[in-house]
């Protein structure tokens, strides 16, 4: 419980930290980048799989690369719904949704998941 409000609260401060190095990525406040992280999650875990099910084929015609487009759409879906986090346009939401997986993935190799057992 203690390693997802940890992952919780790191997406936010990277999202803090996107909204602040990209020109086309705003966001007003910690407390909107924590409901905007909240709601990324709930649309990864719900409508990502539907929509990477349905977008397989072309998923397979590029070999892959239409999941950056996808990532893009969730990030920019999650804008849509929270007020105070805005993306001006598709490019914004490429970037920054590339900008999210990596620095998250980086910092989930560097942060342990699960506390280590003292033996």
């Amino acid at each position: 419980m203690i390693s997802l409000l940890l992952h919780w609260v790191l997406t936010a401060l990277v999202l803090l930290f996107i909204g602040q190095i990209l020109p086309g990525i705003a966001i007003s406040s910690f407390g909107v980048a924590m409901i905007a992280a909240f709601v990324m999650g709930l649309l990864n875990f719900f409508v990502r799989p539907i929509l990477s099910l349905l977008s397989l084929p072309l998923n397979i015609l590029t070999l892959g690369l239409f999941s950056f487009v996808l990532n893009a759409l969730m990030f920019a879906l999650a804008a849509s719904m929270v007020q105070g986090f805005e993306v001006t346009n598709f490019l914004s939401a490429l970037v920054g949704s590339i900008l999210l997986a990596v620095i998250t993935g980086v910092l989930g190799m560097v942060i342990p998941s699960t506390p280590r057992s003292a033996v």
